[in-house]
């Protein structure tokens, strides 16, 4: 593989129109907004997560049980599935809002009728992906073009031609605008989405042994995709934010707002409804994509280990875990229902998007901590890659995913006038219960039989082989003895051991 393909790769799997209206509506600041966590969160993410790949086969949950323990890999592997949950109704509120676009604009703020959307294309999902189709596949893959090259581009050009022709920006374009005005901490709450808009370079490392030099080529592929992202996110939130003052704007359909406004003025309507599809075709493709991936690598560790009871890790006769699938299902269709109560679709969206973001940086907060942990425990471990600096980056990465989850506690003017604490306790809440005491109660009634003996059989050839291929005995850096143990996610016997080589991917 070359590492131009590594970086389109990567690009495809980062990069998305759908957070251009959360940061447009800081107009010019957005770029610093952007640039910060590509600084301090995007680069360490990247780096570590090659550094963890290149040694050590079978994504999150091998490094964070190799680096941690056992029950820490599953923590994470469970929020990297469980991330999902609040994912999909933010998702789907986007498609929602676009959809609204081509049938009647006005229902783009309708909490009933966006409930009711979630829960259908959903379920739809859900439906495709039980019948093991691979016929969705086409689409996820060209959805970097259909959905966010093309438009992302046409936005843009029709931005500078807008300007060009001597109309105001929306927004102040000058350099007293270059900074987000600071009016306390909940002025640069935002920046904790963009955390999550950069989550998924890690699903890309794996591929880094691929690359004829990966010393040389993986950390210019990487420069090169953080490069085209910034582009992406940045230069369309900047059109947005031209055409669309920030006291219109909503954070679902601020995309088709600036196209729609765009459109009215050069007299071209008749594109709206074709962006809107092209939209809603590459939203639907990633949610296919997402909706197998994470559930299927939480599916795999749980037969090998017994992290999940029988029912939650049955197969349907397509090979698909569509228990699981229903399951999150059910939960989602919940989430979908606030939609119609919370009177404010922004604020449902925001909510939903920042307990998104903090159970997913639980994620990383174990990866760099693991990380930094492999480096002095096994700094003679086989590693196709070795980050520079590492410990200084992944701290630099656990201080910034620190700083991201306590700053997600702070409401931000899209939550509206509501209480404080009730904003608090619904983000708590959805962080604590998900992200902590589920996982926690899974861990703590797990059974003996719960395993999988075909599943523990196929490990075992794995490992067998893995040994014999190396001539020597945990090739792929095996038990070191010393992990930590006390934890709430410690048991008995869970020290850091030779994981599941496939689970946990996303």
């Amino acid at each position: 593989m070359s590492w131009l393909t590594l970086a389109l790769m990567t690009t495809s799997s980062v990069a998305s129109l759908r957070s251009a209206p959360t940061m447009a509506v800081y107009g010019l600041a957005c770029v610093f907004l952007y640039l910060l966590p590509a600084i301090v969160f995007l680069l360490p993410t990247a780096l570590v997560s090659a550094e963890l790949a290149s040694g050590w086969e079978g994504g999150v949950y091998r490094w964070v049980s190799e680096g941690l323990s056992k029950p820490m890999g599953f923590l994470a592997v469970w929020c990297q599935f469980a991330m999902t949950i609040f994912y999909y109704p933010s998702l789907l509120a986007y498609v929602a809002s676009t959809i609204a676009y081509v049938v009647d604009p006005g229902l783009a703020s309708n909490g009933p009728y966006t409930a009711i959307v979630i829960m259908v294309l959903y379920w739809a999902g859900v439906w495709v992906s039980s019948r093991g189709t691979q016929a969705v596949a086409g689409l996820s893959s060209m959805g970097l073009v259909i959905g966010t090259l093309i438009p992302g581009t046409l936005l843009v050009v029709l931005g500078f031609v807008f300007l060009g022709q001597g109309n105001p920006s929306a927004a102040p374009m000058n350099a007293a605008h270059l900074f987000p005005q600071w009016t306390g901490l909940a002025s640069l709450v935002l920046i904790v989405n963009n955390f999550l808009s950069y989550s998924g370079m890690e699903m890309n490392a794996v591929h880094v042994s691929s690359l004829r030099d990966p010393a040389r080529e993986f950390p210019r592929a990487m420069f090169t995709a953080s490069g085209m992202v910034l582009a992406i996110f940045i230069l369309p939130a900047l059109a947005i934010s031209w055409v669309v003052p920030s006291s219109d704007l909503s954070l679902t359909a601020g995309v088709m707002q600036a196209f729609d406004s765009f459109f009215q003025y050069f007299h071209i309507g008749w594109l709206t409804p074709v962006i809107a599809v092209a939209l809603v075709a590459a939203s639907l493709g990633g949610m296919l994509t997402w909706l197998a991936g994470p559930s299927k690598g939480l599916l795999m560790i749980s037969r090998q280990e017994g992290y999940l009871p029988p029912f939650l890790q049955k197969l349907n006769k397509e090979g698909v875990q569509q228990n699981l699938l229903v399951t999150q299902g059910v939960v989602t269709t919940v989430i979908a229902l606030a939609y119609a109560l919370i009177p404010n679709v922004s604020s449902a969206y925001w909510i939903f998007s920042v307990i998104t973001t903090q159970v997913y940086l639980i994620v990383y907060l174990l990866m760099f901590a693991a990380a930094i942990r492999l480096r002095r425990t096994q700094p003679d471990h086989p590693r196709g890659y070795r980050a520079p600096a590492l410990v200084p980056i992944a701290v630099t990465g656990l201080v910034a995913s620190a700083a991201a989850m306590a700053i997600g506690f702070v409401p931000s003017s899209q939550f509206g006038s509501g209480s404080v604490w009730s904003y608090v306790v619904i983000v708590g809440g959805g962080l604590l219960v998900l992200g902590l005491l589920i996982p926690y109660l899974f861990l703590r009634l797990r059974k003996p039989g719960w395993r999988s003996p075909e599943a523990q059989a196929e490990l075992a050839a794995q490992e067998a082989a893995e040994r014999a291929a190396a001539g020597q005995g945990g090739a792929f850096g095996g038990s070191t003895g010393d992990g930590p143990s006390g934890g709430p996610f410690d048991g008995p016997g869970d020290g850091p051991s030779d994981g599941p080589r496939k689970g946990g991917a996303a």
